[in-house]
Parts: C-alpha cells; sequence; structure tokens
C-alpha cells in the first residue's frame, strides 16, 4: 500500500506536506492515485489566512468543525489503481472525481466517488465543484429573457457563471473585476463586458451600458464590501444573489439609504443544498448531469494560470495570497 503525501494547513500562512501511511483497503473501498486537483481561491484561501469561522450550523458542519492543523480541499481527480473484495473490479484504471482534499492519494468508499464522462479532461473535470456553484447560482437568480444582469467578480466561479449567463438571451450582461487578467479572460467570453471597478465614474459607466440599473446581480467577488455596489446598480424589485463566502471578513453594508424603499431581494446561495423551490423535481444527480454537460461546452482548463507539484504547495498558497492579479485558477499536479 502507497504513503500518501498530504497538504496540512498548520497555522496562518503556513503549510506543510506530510507524508503518511495508507490503512488496508476494506472490502467497500477504492485506492485512488491523484492526477489533479484545484484550489479553490475563495474557500482555501480563508483557512490559508485563518479567516475561516467556528459555525454551529447544521447547514454547515465542514465549517463548524474547522481548527488548525487540517487538510482542506475538495476538487481532486485521480485514477482508481486498486478495488476492495466487494468492489466490481472494472472501476480499475477509470477517472473518478472525488471531493477530497489535496493528496497523491486516497482511499473511499466506492459510492462517495463520481466517474468522469468520457471526453472531459481531468483538469476540466477537477473544476467540477465551480461549475455546479456556477449552475446553483444561476438556478438561483432565475434570470429572465431580456433582463440587464450583473456579476461582481471574475474569479474562476465569477467566468463559469458568466459563462452560462451568456447563454440566455440577456439584454446586457455586465462583468466587473480589479484584476486585468481576469477582465481580459471575462471579455473574451462572447456577450459579456468587463469592466474595472477601480476607474472613476465607474456608476455612470455601467448604468449608461445597461441603460438603467440591473435586474440582477451575482456577488462573487469574496469582498463582503462588493454588496454595496451591488445594492447601488440593482434597479427597484431586483435581485442580488451572493455566492461569496466571507469567513470572518466584515464590512459596513448601506441598507439604510435607497435600499429600504427598493424591495430588492438578497438571496444567499451555497452549492451543498438544493433551493426549496427545486428540490420536488431537482436532486444532485440531476444538477451533476448538468454540470458535465457545461463542464463540456465551456472548457473551463483554459483558464487554469498555474500548475505546482505537491511539494510547492507553499509557493501556490503565496502566490495567491500576495499576487492574485497574476492568477485565475492554480491547480496542483500529481505526477508518477
Amino acid at each position: 500500500m502507497p504513503q500518501a503525501k498530504t497538504v496540512f494547513f498548520t497555522s496562518p500562512k503556513q503549510v506543510e506536506i506530510k507524508t503518511t501511511p495508507l490503512p488496508a483497503l476494506k472490502a467497500d473501498e477504492v485506492l485512488v492515485e491523484s492526477i489533479c486537483s484545484a484550489i479553490s481561491a475563495g474557500s482555501e484561501m480563508l483557512i490559508y489566512r485563518g479567516q475561516f469561522p467556528n459555525l454551529e450550523d447544521a447547514h454547515d458542519k465542514v465549517s463548524s468543525q474547522l481548527k488548525y492543523p487540517l487538510t482542506y480541499g475538495y476538487a481532486t481527480v485521480g485514477r482508481v489503481v486498486e478495488t476492495g473484495d466487494r468492489v466490481d473490479p472494472s472501476l480499475r484504471n477509470k477517472l473518478v472525481f472525488a471531493f477530497q482534499a489535496h493528496t497523491s492519494h486516497f482511499i473511499l468508499r466506492h459510492e462517495s466517488l463520481i466517474l468522469i464522462p468520457d471526453s472531459i479532461s481531468p483538469e476540466n473535470a477537477c473544476l467540477l465543484p465551480n461549475m455546479e456553484t456556477a449552475v446553483n447560482l444561476i438556478q438561483d437568480g432565475a434570470p429572465i429573457l431580456g433582463e440587464r444582469v450583473l456579476v461582481l467578480g471574475q474569479g474562476i466561479v465569477g467566468l463559469l457563471t458568466a459563462s452560462l449567463l451568456a447563454e440566455f438571451p440577456l439584454e446586457k450582461l455586465a462583468a466587473l473585476d480589479f484584476h486585468e487578467l481576469r477582465r481580459k479572460a471575462s471579455s473574451d467570453i462572447e456577450g459579456v463586458h468587463a469592466f474595472d471597478p477601480g476607474v472613476s465614474e465607474l456608476r455612470k459607466a455601467l448604468l449608461a451600458y445597461a441603460q438603467g440599473k440591473f435586474d440582477l446581480a451575482f456577488e462573487l467577488s469574496g469582498s463582503p464590501s462588493a454588496l454595496n455596489d451591488a445594492i447601488e446598480l440593482t434597479a427597484f424589485s431586483g435581485r442580488i444573489v451572493v455566492g461569496s463566502w466571507y469567513g470572518q471578513k466584515h464590512a459596513s453594508i448601506d441598507l439604510g439609504g435607497s435600499f429600504h424603499r427598493s424591495r430588492i431581494q438578497l438571496l444567499s446561495s451555497q452549492v451543498s443544498t438544493i433551493a426549496p423551490a427545486l428540490a420536488a423535481r431537482w436532486d444532485k444527480s440531476r444538477r451533476f448531469d448538468v454540470t458535465w454537460k457545461a463542464l463540456r461546452r465551456v472548457r473551463p482548463e483554459k483558464w487554469i494560470t498555474h500548475r505546482f507539484p505537491l511539494e510547492e504547495a507553499g509557493r501556490a498558497y503565496h502566490l495567491l495570497d500576495e499576487n492574485p492579479q497574476e492568477t485565475i485558477q492554480v491547480i496542483f499536479e500529481y505526477p508518477k
């Protein structure tokens, strides 16, 4: 049985690679050798910086258990190299996805693995959680024919959300991001007009582009202060879908001005559940089917800007912490 090399977050801005032996394989388990895993620049940077909250929320069991030292990550693609006695041996050599922390090898019950459809590369597949998040955001926002839509934040989730929105017959679709690299990626999506939120008279430019305020806004920047921008730019009775996880970050939100009379809806959106309005007809399996098809269409591996071996995890997180403007998506690769 091989040993596993795993990333551990040991304290704020400190990571270590620990090598640990793997236990014997149980009858209903499989051994997976990792090929690549994607860093979530939003949630993982909260872990890296020590900004994660201590929650007691039945809908957020993962966050309620966070404390150093810990492993984290939830986007690993690998190949099955060994199967337990009660597992179909045809699973060997199959490409699989797992909601697994960054590690070179891991053991899971076979029911916990997701088979990767043909024609989807490992790099695209490791962005499955991000695309599922984008699908969930779209379902929660429910864009309508002819609407004017704004996406705040063009990290990987923002880009994926903008890509799906661009498939709708919207009247206008705008995106905001401070980083030029991400604005360029956003502008390359047909139908998306990217703006720099750091320029003067941004509000004037956006209102001119949209010919008014926006019907629907997605706050995906990771910055709670961006909610003020979303509120200011959303029309009467519009919707704002908040997909960012802020952790311990706080900002003063202006709900005492025009918001009070605006009838704007603030919607929290998180991918771990299905919206109650859809739950009678939708489940995770159906949403995954939609997500795989979206991955085939969008092929987001084009937004992978950096690839690191696991041994250089410290460099990867330092880059995301100190120079996020140079990155879009960072992944770990696991050579044989």
